[in-house]
């Protein structure tokens, strides 16, 4: 509760020095209200101050300032109450020992399932396994990355329990045709190359990205390599419509060295992954037709000493859905949006012997699900605003689920905006849990949860800050237990979660911003890679060709193992230098972790110390 409390005071302490500013500040404040419009709350553009739900938005400008292939370190970073777990300088993984594990507000799984993640509003996981792919997130495709921080599965579904991650993919609003190259080199061997061109040819529109990642990585046996691009066109068929295709293909190669004390030989992955999709949009709504699927092939490994396998797994995965979503006006002040979704996933999972003995099959499975929605928003007033949605949803194996969800939104003088939601979250269980591996039961249940939060935002000036209040209560998750003598996945477990988080963004001057966020999560029922403090405060000053930013993050309470229970706290520094050293070319130089702390965030995978990366940044 203090921890409550000080946050309350910290933002009365904040509008307290910012209305004192505000006479001054006026211009300020509307250069930096543009940025008030969403669309992953809703499915289309809206002003997110409307919305009952905490949303959290990255721009172009904040991820490429970071310097780093991946959008996942940033994100950690940037939203409070998000964690990532991460193993080395660079690359996930996805076998015995992997990383990439999101939670929100200690909402997530291992591997993850509760956190939906969209490219372009088109839902990203595996159709076997049922979690997303860290490795495939590339810095270079974003525009911008929108956070729901709370259950968004009145529009999203199953794996939108905890949050939603929505990748918004790059395009260019100037004519012409523009390109961008970066490459850089650092620590352990540690190569980044990658190339985006946007073509504008006024009806039609074009982005092509490629990338090249590797690093030896600071272990023995550590070494990665991930190489990917994505091509997007677009045409305006006129004043209100639009057609767009894509495709977006990453491969990896990514070697597990195992804990210090259980080190592994020979854990290796290689991973294709890939992601096509064609819409047709109008100001309103769209319908939109996609097909992902995955390649993988992984050597689990041996133990020094042992005896190498004689078997390699393998698996083939694939979703293809349509999504059809309109939105209208009834009356005055009203918003109204139904949809239909529809998502046919699955794939084969197998062993492959290496002496040539038959495959031993390990899944062969498919599930479909069918969704419907509606999502009304209602002005009563110029400042009071309704929402509530509600979601039927059927899994082929599990059966049907009501989501139910609604929230206010209130908008009072001077900028400030109280909100307050109550929104169910779900997930169905994954063809993992149900039909792979020894502890599979296909009786398996779906897990749901209920959130209920208070937010509070504003923006004076040049200050804009948010606080958020939340209590999250879920049942039938699902855990791994002795049942009559052998593991089984059973739905015993549950969550009981409250917390608080804060956003706070001050541009000081036109060459001074500083930004900080604070997350505090109490778990009734511990998991790991959900930290209970987590503070982000970070500078970036520039002046004529010159930038510099530095950023701290302290992270307390993150518990790496249950049982026992290991926990682990930890202070990082950053530190960014760039220089325009012509109109077109631009160096930089970054360093993590300056103060060279020891720690882990995977127990049993020490983090690297001290590193720096630097390269060149080319336009044209």
């Amino acid at each position: 509760m203090r921890h409550i409390l000080y946050t309350l005071a910290l933002c009365l302490l904040i509008q307290t020095v910012t209305a004192q500013e505000q006479d001054s500040l006026q211009q300020a404040q509307r250069t930096l209200s543009i940025d008030e419009v969403v669309v992953t709350g809703s499915r289309i553009a809206t002003d997110r101050r409307l919305l009952p739900m905490t949303i959290s938005v990255l721009d172009r400008k904040e991820i490429e300032s970071d310097n780093r292939p991946s959008l996942l370190p940033t994100l950690v970073e940037q939203v409070p109450g998000l964690f990532i777990t991460s193993r080395g300088v660079m690359g996930y993984g996805v076998s015995t020992g992997a990383s990439g594990g999101m939670s929100v507000r200690g909402v997530g799984g291992a591997p993850t399932t509760g956190v939906m993640v969209l490219i372009d509003g088109h839902p990203q996981y595996m159709g076997l396994m049922g979690h997303p792919i860290a490795d495939a997130y590339q810095s270079m495709i974003a525009d911008r990355v929108e956070v729901v921080r709370g259950p968004a599965s009145v529009l999203y579904g199953s794996n939108a329990m905890g949050g939603v991650i929505n990748i918004i993919t790059r395009k260019s609003a100037e004519r012409g045709t523009h390109t961008d190259l970066r490459l850089g080199y650092g620590s352990y061997n540690t190569l980044e190359a990658e190339a985006t061109n946007r073509t504008n040819l006024g009806r039609f529109t074009s982005t092509v990205t490629a990338s090249y990642n590797r690093s030896d990585g600071h272990r023995e046996n550590m070494d990665y390599e991930q190489m990917g691009g994505m091509a997007r066109l677009g045409y305006d068929l006129g004043r209100e419509w639009s057609i767009s295709a894509d495709l977006n293909i990453t491969h990896f190669n990514a070697s597990n060295p195992g804990s210090i004390s259980s080190p592994i030989i020979d854990n290796d992955s290689r991973i294709t992954r890939g992601a096509s999709s064609i819409a047709l949009r109008n100001a309103h709504g769209a319908l939109s037709l996609f097909h992902n699927w995955g390649v993988h092939r992984i050597n689990d490994g041996y133990s020094p000493g042992g005896t190498p396998l004689d078997y390699r797994f393998q698996s083939k995965d694939a979703i293809t859905g349509a999504m059809l979503y309109q939105s209208f006006s009834l009356f005055e002040g009203n918003r109204t949006m139904v949809g239909v979704d529809y998502r046919h996933f699955g794939g084969k999972a197998l062993n492959r012997y290496l002496n040539g003995d038959p495959d031993k099959i390990i899944a062969d499975k498919t599930m479909d699900n069918v969704a419907a929605y509606i999502d009304l928003q209602q002005s009563l007033t110029s400042w009071f605003t309704i929402e509530a949605g509600l979601r039927m949803d059927y899994n082929s194996h599990v059966g049907t689920e009501w989501v139910p969800q609604g929230g206010v939104s209130v908008q009072l003088p001077r900028n400030m905006q109280i909100k307050a939601m109550a929104s169910k979250g779900f997930r169905f269980p994954t063809i993992r849990e149900m039909y792979m591996f020894p502890p599979q039961n296909p009786d398996l249940k779906a897990e749901r949860m209920w959130n209920y939060e208070l937010s509070l935002h504003q923006q004076v000036g040049s200050v804009s800050y948010g606080i958020s209040l939340f209590y999250i209560n879920g049942e039938n998750m699902i855990r791994t237990l002795p049942v009559d003598g052998r593991m089984m996945n059973v739905n015993t477990g549950q969550i009981e979660n409250l917390g608080t988080e804060v956003e706070v963004r001050w541009r000081t001057t036109k060459h001074l911003t500083l930004a900080a966020n604070y997350s505090y999560l109490h778990m009734k029922y511990p998991v790991v890679a959900a930290p209970e403090h987590k503070l982000y405060a970070g500078a970036s000053y520039n002046i004529g060709r010159w930038t510099l930013s530095t950023d701290v993050q302290m992270i307390r309470g993150l518990i790496t193992q249950t049982s026992p229970e290991i926990s682990e706290n930890f202070l990082l520094w950053n530190v960014d230098i760039g220089v325009m050293v012509a109109r077109q070319c631009r160096l930089y130089l970054r360093g993590e972790n300056l103060l060279a702390q020891s720690y882990e965030i995977n127990a049993g995978y020490p983090m690297p110390r001290a590193t720096v990366h630097g390269g060149v940044k080319l336009s044209f």
